[in-house]
């Protein structure tokens, strides 16, 4: 790397300081407050987290109308509203006499507290809550209106119903009144103290996360490698190899663009990067420049020509004609426009890809895409340009309002009515490292959902080739998560309309991050297998095989067909042309 290069990125530097790692959740003892939200809490939250789409996006406009949409549909439907009112009264009156059957959702963590079912007063306050809730949305259910009204009115009515429950008030939430006696009210210091902090801290917001637990390099991100190519988009890291052997073509992982790419290389036992490494596979990982105002001008082509200089640094390393890729979310679809390219060049430089939870047909219903209309998706434009960036801080807060029970109203509960810290878990400080997007690139990404651009063919032309993805052939390994709210593994399924090689599609049990961080050794997760790609996704689940374990390892005995043999290991990193640089995770990822 020339001198220029280093100090280029000089002035945007941002070293993490050091932080001590304390043993016990960040809490002191004399502090006298347990942990509310345990291991199992943190990681059902980051089921819920929005993590790296960027493709779509909503603002306050969207909301009011969605708002405006619950009110137009109410009154309309005035009979309905009296009829479930008197539905209403007759469930109250069972949750008063005790006859009441109303339970909240097993997965629902605000009413886990066993005070909720011993207790006759917070009982009969949970039902109230839990029937008023059902009533108010029984009347949408019966509400003659499109399923996209109805489903973001139902949106803008959680809003309404979950500010309401009752575990987000002092006097509502047992467990926040025993807190208070455990403490000798301590606790009410604490929770006011956490609160001012998000006031001015925080955007407002509860902190998901305790971050005081994290530094990047230090118990994130420290698979051992080295960057051995840095320009001004992206930095190359090549991991060091662990084995004495390697397969003889290299993976390349494109991570998304609004988040640090380290999901792939998280804590130590839960990096895939680590995975591979040990399991003799040469890996090589993209690291994505934050980006200012100053680089608004960046666009698609941009990366693409970033991780086309990216493949010929890791070939020229390895000394392999080609590579794998793997890629995540907007990384997979920014990849896969490549390989459009690629095939349009007759390019082989690419031999098989992985995309993890991506959305290539863009028409495949999600939930994000209840709020893609062309005057939203135009007024986004028009803000992330004014701005010069769209900031993923400020986005993923906005996002938190689609989860509000799980992203919200749990960590109000838990930091400021308890006066708890939040949990120290690696994916919700994953997720709160958001990175920016150059408005331009932005705005390409928003034209090409609105376009569907890779399934219909020649709509799109990138670095002066028309994209026809029929010409690609090469084989794919597609992932998706069961209980992914955002990229739903129904669109990701879709994927099959725009990868013509042989395509193995894999749904993982878990959510849209949870899917990726997806190490061995976990004795809930399983995956589903289906040959039969012909199949609609209802049947094809209906007919699908399940298997204990984790996709990595079934992605581990793919990758053996498509790695070109084994070699020797290589002695050193990097290469004659492409020298080492700084050691891993780098330089940029540390860029706020």
């Amino acid at each position: 790397m020339s001198d220029e290069s280093r100090t280029e990125t000089a002035g945007t530097e941002h070293v993490a300081p050091h932080v001590d790692l304390p043993g016990r959740d960040g809490f002191t003892p004399e502090s006298g407050v347990e942990p509310e939200l345990d291991h199992e809490d943190a990681s059902f939250a980051a089921e819920q987290i929005l993590g790296a789409n960027p493709l779509i996006g909503f603002d306050r406009a969207e909301i009011l109308d969605a708002l405006a949409r619950l009110a137009k549909l109410l009154a309309l439907e005035p009979q309905a509203v009296i009829r479930e009112q008197l539905g209403f009264a007759r469930e109250l009156f069972n949750v008063l006499t005790g006859s009441s059957r109303l339970a909240p959702d097993p997965k629902d963590r605000r009413f886990s507290h066993e005070v909720w079912q011993k207790n006759g007063f917070y009982k009969r306050l949970m039902q109230g809550f839990l029937a008023w809730r059902q009533s108010a949305n029984n009347v949408l259910d019966g509400a003659k209106a499109s399923s996209d009204d109805r489903e973001r009115a139902r949106f803008a009515l959680s809003l309404i119903t979950e500010a309401f429950a009752p575990t987000n008030s002092l006097l509502g939430n047992p467990g926040a009144l025993m807190r208070i006696s455990q403490t000798k009210g301590k606790s009410l210091l604490y929770g006011a103290r956490n609160f001012v902090d998000d006031m001015l801290n925080n955007g407002g917001m509860p902190r998901q996360v305790d971050d005081r637990k994290f530094q990047v390099g230090k118990n994130l991100a420290t698979t051992p490698g080295a960057v051995v190519f840095r320009n001004p988009v992206l930095e190359v890291i090549q991991y060091q190899p662990a084995t004495a052997e390697v397969y003889r073509r290299p993976v390349l992982v494109v991570p998304p663009q609004i988040n640090k790419f380290y999901v792939l290389d998280l804590s130590p036992g839960r990096s895939f990067a680590e995975y591979a490494t040990r399991n003799g596979v040469p890996t090589f990982a993209i690291s994505w420049r934050n980006p200012t105002a100053a680089q608004r001008d960046w666009n698609l082509e941009t990366y693409l020509t970033a991780c086309k200089q990216a493949i010929g640094v890791v070939r020229e390393i390895s000394g392999s004609q080609d590579v794998n890729a793997i890629a995540a979310c907007a990384g997979g679809f920014t990849l896969s426009i490549l390989l459009g390219h690629l095939a349009a060049s007759g390019d082989q430089s690419v031999h098989s890809v992985t995309l993890l939870v991506t959305v290539l047909d863009t028409e495949a219903p999600t939930q994000l895409g209840l709020f893609a209309s062309r005057t939203g998706i135009a007024a986004a434009i028009r803000r992330s340009r004014a701005a010069g960036v769209l900031d993923g801080a400020d986005m993923a807060r906005v996002f938190t309002w689609l989860r509000p029970n799980d992203l919200v109203w749990l960590f109000v509960a838990n930091n400021w009515v308890m006066g708890n810290r939040p949990p120290a878990f690696d994916i919700l400080y994953w997720n709160s490292d958001t990175t920016r997007l150059p408005a331009e690139f932005h705005a390409d990404l928003l034209k090409l959902f609105l376009d569907n651009s890779l399934v219909y063919p020649n709509r799109l032309k990138v670095l002066g080739t028309p994209i026809d993805m029929s010409k690609l052939a090469i084989d794919s390994y597609v992932v998706a998560g069961i209980t992914d709210h955002i990229t739903t593994w129904t669109a990701c399924y879709e994927s099959r309309k725009v990868l013509k090689g042989k395509m193995q599609f894999v749904l993982s049990s878990s959510g849209h991050v949870q899917s990726i961080v997806n190490p061995p050794g976990n004795s809930k997760a399983k995956y589903y297998l289906n040959d039969d790609l012909a199949l609609s996704a209802d049947n094809w689940l209906e007919t699908a095989t399940t298997h204990p374990g984790s996709w990595w390892d079934h992605w581990l005995k793919w990758y053996e067909a498509h790695g070109g043999g084994k070699r020797a290991a290589p002695a050193s990193l990097g290469s004659e042309a492409h020298p080492l640089g700084d050691p891993a995770p780098g330089r940029y990822v540390h860029q706020r």
